[in-house]
């Protein structure tokens, strides 16, 4: 269903000599540059013909609504998109569809509601206060830290305890090792038509058979442990426990539980997403504040004024108001996952004043829309306020670190509160800076999530 045979006038686009190869090229070696100038070329839907695709990219938050809420059931998520994350994923809630993704979400929807995230906290609290009190070594005033390993590190600790009720560190550094590992392999793999059998000796694939074996084994080793555990002894209150219970009402089988593969697939999508996002939205924040004194001192104001020196806590969140508005500006400007939300049209669409038949390829970049001057002035400037609760509201679909309709990230109250209480904890504590010789901000580097190229180091201090 990658080709469409009725003649439609379509919207303006580059050429396309060479069935797109040389476009294809340059997708894959800048795509974030490359759909930018894109859009400054030829507006807000463009159209290629890349090899037997017909593609759309769309960029104004308009038309990204009519896909993705307005007429969400005409498209589904991109083929072969879904076929590399599912190597990794397998069937989860990231890679199904149709009734299959209906179920599951209906079935863990009500795991990641406000409420029961808020129940989270103080696990979150505990990881934050282990990784950041040792920062800097007893005695001095200030240390220079790797700020990619601590906030892998740190999210990773959330996501092992929230997930599996465990704090094991050594596997915490391998599997963290193993999602960067997958995540440049996906990233190079997207633009193949075809994945190479892992099994060939190509470069990289002894990597990635090590980073699939880690991670699977991770997941295994818990949930076999869970399902032999003394039930009287067993966790009760992480995710796993909650996926172990949930049954859906609206089967009438006899079982209506997740079974064991399905438990596995969605610890996988949980635990290998519910980290790397989240570090590194905290990696571009940190650096922002530093970057920016003042707006990191009034920050840090408000969380003293709030706390007064305890831990937050969920109920806090509504008045560490500019703290948030930080926050969320650092996902503007870099959106922890800014492209690769691509799917495929299986009705003929409307999309503003153009229709989009059955078959197309339809692209949508957060990363065009965060830094379209039309929705935020002065796109590349750090403006916390255009995220306070007293700023003018946005567009809606303007700000995408989510996603929007029916498949918004089921997971985003967790990154929200995660991310915050982290944030607070280090403003507690620490004051940032940029190192002398570190004055350039790291370019970012896309392997499905947005990393710091070369990593992220700051020097912190002791308040």
């Amino acid at each position: 269903m990658n080709t469409t045979t009725t003649a439609v006038p379509r919207p303006p686009g580059p050429p396309c000599p060479w069935w797109g190869l040389p476009l294809l090229r340059s997708l894959s070696r800048d795509y974030l540059g490359f759909v930018q100038r894109l859009q400054h070329a030829h507006g807000d839907i463009t159209y290629m013909h890349l090899g037997p695709e017909h593609a759309y990219d769309v960029f104004s938050p308009e038309l990204v609504r009519a896909v993705l809420v307005e007429q969400a059931d005409h498209f589904i998520r991109w083929e072969r998109g879904i076929e590399v994350f599912a190597q990794a994923f397998g069937q989860g809630l990231l890679t199904t569809e149709g009734e299959t993704w209906k179920r599951q979400h209906r079935l863990l929807r009500p795991g990641f509601a406000p409420r029961r995230v808020a129940g989270y906290a103080g696990l979150m609290v505990d990881a934050a206060r282990q990784a950041l009190d040792d920062l800097v070594p007893a005695g001095q005033a200030s240390a220079r830290v790797e700020v990619d390993a601590l906030m892998t590190r740190l999210t990773m600790d959330v996501i092992l305890r929230t997930l599996f009720s465990s704090r094991a560190r050594d596997e915490a550094r391998d599997a963290s090792d193993a999602t960067q590992v997958l995540g440049r392999h996906a990233m190079r793999e997207m633009f193949l038509p075809v994945t190479p059998p892992d099994w060939l000796p190509l470069p990289g694939k002894a990597r990635k058979r090590w980073a699939l074996r880690t991670l699977h084994a991770l997941v295994d080793h818990h949930i076999d442990a869970r399902l032999t555990a003394d039930p009287a002894t067993a966790p009760t209150d992480d995710l796993l426990a909650m996926m172990l219970a949930v049954r859906d009402d609206e089967d009438a089988g006899a079982d209506t539980g997740l079974s064991r593969a399905e438990l596995h697939d969605q610890c996988m999508v949980f635990f290998q997403a519910g980290h790397e996002t989240s570090a590194t939205a905290l990696l571009w924040w940190s650096r922002l504040m530093a970057e920016h004194p003042q707006m990191a001192r009034r920050a840090r104001d408000e969380v003293d004024q709030v706390l007064a020196g305890r831990d937050p806590t969920p109920a806090d969140l509504p008045r560490l108001d500019w703290l948030g508005a930080t926050l969320k500006e650092a996902m503007r400007l870099y959106p922890p996952v800014p492209a690769l939300m691509s799917r495929r049209a299986v009705k003929d669409a409307q999309v503003g004043d153009w229709r989009i038949p059955a078959g197309s390829l339809v692209r949508l970049t957060p990363w065009v829309m965060h830094h379209d001057p039309r929705w935020f002035p002065a796109p590349e400037v750090f403006r916390p306020e255009r995220f306070t609760a007293d700023a003018p509201p946005l567009p809606r679909g303007a700000w995408l670190p989510f996603g929007t309709g029916p498949r918004v990230c089921i997971g985003q109250h967790f990154a929200m509160l995660e991310m915050t209480l982290v944030a607070a904890m280090l403003l507690q504590r620490y004051t940032l800076a940029v190192e002398s010789g570190d004055a350039t901000r790291p370019a970012a580097e896309l392997n499905v999530t947005l990393r710091p190229k070369g990593g992220l180091r700051l020097a912190f201090t002791r308040r």
